[in-house]
């Protein structure tokens, strides 16, 4: 790790964008050590048995067909880095397309720049898995292979911080990855939904206005999609979990201002808010109709809940029964 040469790389910022990504992707990594990769044989063959138990379980329990991505990696930090920069890039593409002209360009591309090295190298030290449905990429989503990523350093150094198994902690990681792999598998029209939202919210700040309706519309998706997959974990999960979430939360609320303030602008206090409205929400409806009743809102865009809906999970009950 080399924070110097990271800085160096941000103020050295050239290009014609909003942002030189090119420099985004060294300063990130320049600023983050890579963490070990070394896996046992045991590590190796854990990572694969808990993938495969986590698709069998939930599929058998949820009702619900899929397929785990062809792409299963394990990384270390600086391979998430190298993953997710072309996230960011197709995110602030439609602003470096459209966007307005910006006084002092290399001033701005300079501070852009360096906001989401901050960005990537602290999800780089945190982020523990990740299915990546490749999201506003370029390729039609029928076509789009997602991923699955696994952050064996961060993993590993989290377990040792809140003092549980590696084995127990890695695969309640799995299982969690593994969900969400299932809901975008169950429904193939999910990505379209939530880029078209996206599309529309990010065409909107372009032109100066907030399209509100379209990010509670991304909102409600999104909690729905985390809600759910708490919802498989809980009745999937082959041991109790309550203590690694209340320790895994209680470390998320530590740490400096820097890290407070990068949680802030990633919104993850926001995600933490759709888990458990969410998670409400399906279980409600899961004690009701039971799992393969609660998978019922991925059969089209039309069942997803609506923002009342996740308050008051009788009304969306209703509604789709009646349907």
């Amino acid at each position: 790790m080399d924070i110097f040469r990271s800085v160096r790389t941000v103020t050295g910022a050239s290009g014609t964008g909003y942002v030189d990504w090119s420099a985004v992707a060294d300063a990130a990594k320049d600023g983050t050590a890579p963490g070990e990769l070394t896996l046992t044989d045991a590590e190796r063959e854990g990572y694969a048995t808990d993938v495969r138990d986590a698709r069998d379980r939930l599929r058998r329990l949820g009702g619900v067909e899929f397929d785990l991505p062809e792409t299963v990696e394990i990384q270390n930090r600086h391979h998430w880095i190298d993953a997710n920069v072309d996230t960011f890039r197709r995110v602030m593409a439609p602003m470096e397309a459209k966007g307005p002209e910006v006084l002092l360009p290399d001033v701005s591309r300079v501070v852009n720049t360096g906001t989401c090295t901050l960005l990537l190298a602290f999800l780089g030290r945190n982020v523990l898995g990740q299915y990546d449905p490749l999201l506003l990429a370029e390729a039609d989503p029928a076509d789009r292979e997602h991923c699955l990523y696994f952050v064996h350093p961060n993993i590993v150094s989290v377990a040792d911080d809140l003092d549980v198994s590696r084995p127990r902690f890695r695969r309640w990681i799995a299982f969690h990855e593994v969900s969400h792999a299932a809901e975008f598998g169950a429904a193939p029209w999910l990505s379209t939904h939530l880029e078209t939202r996206l599309e529309r919210g990010i065409d909107g700040l372009v032109a100066g206005d907030l399209d509100r309706e379209a990010f509670r519309e991304l909102d409600t998706a999104m909690t729905a999609v985390e809600g759910y997959a708490e919802l498989l974990m809980d009745r999937a999960f082959d041991d109790d979990y309550a203590d690694l979430r209340a320790k895994l939360d209680a470390r998320r609320q530590g740490g400096g201002p820097v890290a407070r303030l990068a949680r802030r602008l990633l919104g993850l206090g926001l995600k933490r808010r759709q888990y458990e409205r969410g998670a409400a929400f399906f279980e409600a409806v899961a004690d009701a109709r039971g799992l393969t009743g609660a998978s019922a809102v991925w059969d089209r865009p039309e069942n997803l809940p609506t923002d009342a809906e996740l308050d008051a999970p009788e009304r969306w009950l209703a509604r789709v029964d009646g349907a």
